[in-house]
């Protein structure tokens, strides 16, 4: 692979960007009496000093994360969910009306919408019917397109792409590769995180909003080199995430034993509700999933959909997506809920079985 230079494929406004800077920039402690604040905390959480602006560097959550994800602090990007990231890459890199982004549906939605928000085409190189990657017909659209988002595990279809696949995308391709692994926590293979020191232009996407039970907050995280990180961290907004979010999430990442039993209790889940789905006589298959979701194949899904959430079950349609047919995508709740929404297909079912008159 030619040595890659992020720097070229930046839109030139943004090489020569002079962010906005703070004194806060400079100095974080001492009399505060340089940005306008009301020197008295609401009587909401005094101690939170919620009348003060948050770090805008987000030091200490970075320094946590970096012990966690075993890359530096300035490897490391926080946004109010992936979707800031997303966002912030998009104007970085690609001139509206002019520059491309290559997704691979069936994908997380958002990909496109930001796109389309900004004037960027999108260039699809779907997945096969399978739901592997079709590496070849990536790296042909990565040509002449700035980014590749690769959701891994990917959503709405449940599955991890193959490792050897997304190294021979990232060999090829001279433009930024994200890997958005929002749902590897679910996932019995690794992170693509082990190979940033390998290939410079690649970017790993997680968050917080997942099985660290932080959807909430929105705290999204991008780990890349320190030179794609730097330039995101000029054109973020001074201060996007706020005092209690960063609060919240260094409560939460303290305590990754606990977390690692809920997502051991939620694997457990995934794996009885996709057992006891495949009996139902609707359900003609159920994909293998390494994510807190399942891709459930039910005959006449749309009106399962609407009779599922009559029942007060809500789940997602999907069979309007690319090799999706008849889809629902069905998160794994809670034990209860769980047995709420299995009581809803049995009632269903036997509805269907045995209609009134």
């Amino acid at each position: 692979m030619p040595a890659f230079d992020p720097l070229p494929l930046l839109r030139p406004n943004i090489r020569s960007l002079k962010p906005y800077r703070s004194a806060r920039d400079d100095f974080k402690t001492g009399i505060l009496l340089d940005a306008n604040e009301n020197p008295f905390p609401p009587e909401l959480h005094p101690e939170a000093q919620l009348n003060r602006y948050p770090d805008p560097h987000y030091d200490a959550l970075r320094d946590r994360l970096s012990t966690l994800k075993g890359v530096q602090p300035s490897q490391i990007f926080l946004g109010n969910g992936s979707d800031e990231a997303i966002d912030i890459l998009i104007r970085m890199f690609c001139e509206p009306g002019k520059d491309a982004i290559v997704i691979t549906p069936p994908t997380y939605g958002m990909y496109r919408v930001s796109a389309d928000i900004q004037d960027v085409r999108v260039k699809e190189a779907p997945l096969n019917p399978d739901f592997s990657l079709d590496a070849a017909s990536v790296i042909e659209a990565a040509a002449c397109a700035k980014l590749v988002f690769l959701c891994s595990p990917n959503n709405p279809t449940a599955n991890r792409l193959d490792s050897g696949q997304l190294r021979e995308v990232l060999s090829a391709a001279q433009c930024v590769v994200v890997v958005d692994e929002a749902y590897i926590d679910f996932s019995a293979g690794e992170s693509a995180l082990r190979w940033l020191g390998e290939f410079p232009n690649l970017m790993v996407m997680q968050t917080l909003s997942k099985a660290w039970g932080l959807a909430g907050i929105r705290l999204g995280m991008a780990f890349a080199s320190e030179t794609i990180i730097s330039y995101m961290m000029r054109v973020k907004p001074p201060y996007n995430v706020n005092t209690l979010t960063q609060q919240a999430a260094l409560r939460v990442l303290a305590e990754p034993e606990r977390i690692s039993a809920l997502v051991k209790q939620l694997l457990q889940e995934r794996a009885r509700l996709a057992v006891a789905l495949a009996k139902f006589p609707a359900v003609y298959k159920v994909e293998p999933s390494d994510a807190n979701f399942l891709l459930v194949r039910v005959k006449d899904a749309l009106s399962w959909y609407k009779a599922i959430a009559a029942e007060n079950v809500i789940v997602r349609y999907r069979g309007d997506q690319l090799h999706c047919a008849d889809g629902l995508r069905i998160t794994v709740g809670s034990p209860e809920e769980n047995e709420a929404l299995l009581k809803a297909f049995q009632k269903l079912s036997a509805e269907i079985q045995h209609p009134s008159s």
